[in-house]
């Protein structure tokens, strides 16, 4: 209709111009050359418009060909599907087909955008995070490097969301460590009195409690100077305690020395109770401060001041002590001798003590140590000894004529008399184990073993020999009885009746031995190892033992001396008949002479 409407204007118009012409008379060259002028400005109007329009389709196509590229980019970036297809967008014009993709383009941008924050967000962390482990000051979101556009697809993200996971998790145990070692430290400056404020900020000035837990340190740099410091803490807790326990070993062995009252030692319980504590178990607050290691100096000084102007009390007690040993001991050495020594080191002043003391306690170990090689032999010996006294008494009692007399406590005796005899029965296996063990005793040690400063061997030698000597005397005092019998059936023969025998001359109980003259009784128990004198027919034979009282010493090659005499021993008491039967032949002798 429009193009009827123009073609009419342009008809009726041009009529009008030709009416026009003929009116005017123009020529038919004149009014061609008109219509030709005509027609190219009508040419160059149409050709006008249609470049106008060939320029707006052009730029329809360069924008749905940007558009396009566009929307492929962001796909490309964003890893996403499109949301149409492209045969769908491609239906219709152009204008139509840039309708249809700009909707999509549109939200894709704003995917991108949402996109892009997400990875500025996750990369600043990240680079954050990278920056506290490393140590590096890095706040201001400025100085974070920028996020590439070339790929902004989920699986980047994720990938850089995994990362920051990761470096979520190294930070979550850096900061584990940094506050394990934190409270390590506190908890060492607080037992060893230190200031914890100025131990954790010269590491790093994060590390104060005042500040909050996520604005801490967690740097390389931060935990290698925290467990350096956590090491140099523990190393000198570990000096300190090693210091208070040598001090509090000194503090215990002078009270021990010098009687300290237990009020004074309660002052300095806070340094004795580390002895039997370990490292792990120090954790009281100030347990070891230098004051009070300073404190425990002070003392001990005062006590090894103290303790030189007691070294002569206290040498003598030291001394006491192993004159006890030796003495409990029997191993009887040159103490007098001993003693003399040590006093002139003490008046001559030019003694440590301290060696002085150490000497003394390795003469007491080594006398203590003596003593327990000894002490089973020891107590064979007391139950030697003891037997021995049982001996003795067994042996007065056989001699008395009145024990079966009908007096008071007689049955007791009676009883005693009894178990004294199991007791002198075990006397030759007694001895003889005791030979055994004092053998291999010399053997194992290569000395003599000596009580009282006499060998033992030798007594117990000179015991069995004297026991020897006494089995034969009672033999011989037997056919004395034998004889002495036929003598009174042969006087009964002659004169028919019996002779009436004469009292008895009772045996007297022999005074033991004594070493140098004295009435000690252990020594009297030491040397009177035997029982009763042998009978006067052996008297002269037996004087030089019966006489002597210098007990017989080992000599310089560990055997016995026996130029010198020894002490007389007990030996089994005579039965009751044997008894009786001696009595019989001293009554003879003195009645009548007796034909050998």
């Amino acid at each position: 209709m429009v193009n009827g409407q123009i073609e009419t204007t342009c008809d009726t118009l041009l009529r009008e111009l030709q009416h026009i012409w003929d009116e005017v008379g123009e020529s038919d060259a004149e009014r061609d050359h008109m219509l030709l002028q005509l027609e190219q400005e009508c040419l160059q109007v149409y050709r006008r418009k249609v470049d106008q329009a060939s320029n707006a389709k052009a730029s329809l196509q360069r924008a749905l060909a940007d558009s396009e590229a566009e929307l492929a980019s962001l796909i490309s970036r964003l890893g996403d599907r499109p949301s149409l297809d492209r045969s769908e967008v491609r239906v219709g014009n152009l204008r139509e087909q840039l309708s249809a993709i700009q909707p999509q383009l549109d939200e894709l941008r704003k995917k991108q955008e949402d996109r892009m924050r997400q990875f500025v967000d996750v990369k600043a962390r990240i680079e954050q995070i990278t920056a506290e482990i490393l140590g590096l000051v890095q706040n201001d979101v400025s100085t974070y490097s920028p996020v590439s556009e070339d790929d902004l697809s989920l699986k980047r993200l994720d990938d850089y969301h995994s990362q920051l996971q990761a470096l979520q998790r190294e930070k979550n145990e850096r900061l584990h460590k940094v506050l394990d070692y934190v409270g390590t430290i506190h908890d060492l400056c607080a037992v060893l009195g230190m200031d914890f404020f100025k131990a954790v900020t010269e590491v790093h000035p994060s590390l104060d409690d005042s500040s909050s837990v996520q604005s801490k340190s967690i740097s390389n740099d931060t935990l290698d100077k925290l467990a350096r410091t956590v090491t140099s803490l523990r190393q000198e807790k570990k000096q300190r305690i090693k210091k208070l326990q040598e001090l509090g070993t000194s503090l215990i062995e002078m009270w021990s020395l010098m009687d300290t009252p237990p009020e004074e030692q309660q002052l300095f319980q806070h340094v004795t109770c580390l002895l039997s504590m370990s490292e792990d178990e120090v954790c009281v607050q100030q347990a070891l401060a230098l004051d009070n290691i300073e404190q425990a100096e002070v003392e001990v000084e005062r006590l090894d001041t103290l303790k030189a102007s007691k070294t002569k009390e206290l040498v003598m007690k030291k001394q006491e002590e192993l004159d006890e040993i030796y003495r409990q001991a029997h191993m009887h050495p040159d103490l007098i001798s001993m003693n003399n020594k040590i006093m002139a080191a003490i008046d001559s002043g030019t003694f440590d003590p301290a060696e002085l003391l150490a000497s003394m306690d390795l003469q007491i170990s080594e006398a203590k140590e003596e003593a327990s090689s000894r002490r089973e032999i020891m107590e064979k010996v007391e139950k030697w000894m003891s037997a021995c006294e049982e001996e003795n008494w067994l042996d007065d009692y056989s001699r008395d004529q009145n024990r079966y007399s009908a007096t008071r406590g007689a049955h007791l005796n009676l009883k005693r008399a009894e178990r004294a005899r199991v007791t002198v029965n075990k006397l030759p296996a007694l001895v003889e184990s005791l030979v055994a063990k004092a053998r291999l005793w010399e053997e194992e040690h290569g000395l003599s073993f000596l009580y009282d400063g006499v060998r033992l061997l030798g007594m117990l030698e000179d015991y069995s020999l004297l026991r020897q000597e006494k089995e034969e005397e009672k033999r011989r005092a037997r056919d004395q009885k034998r004889l002495q019998e036929q003598l009174i059936t042969e006087q009964e023969t002659y004169f028919g009746s019996k002779p009436s025998p004469n009292k008895p001359v009772s045996a007297k109980k022999p005074a033991g031995p004594r070493m140098n003259g004295s009435v000690d009784m252990s020594t009297n128990r030491k040397l009177s190892l035997g029982g009763g004198i042998l009978q006067s027919s052996n008297v002269d034979m037996l004087s030089p033992r019966m006489n002597g009282a210098t007990p017989v010493r080992a000599g310089k090659d560990g055997k016995r001396d026996r130029a010198q005499p020894i002490a007389p021993v007990n030996f089994v008491a005579l039965s009751k008949e044997e008894s009786v039967s001696i009595s019989s032949v001293n009554s003879c002798e003195a009645t009548a002479p007796i034909a050998v």
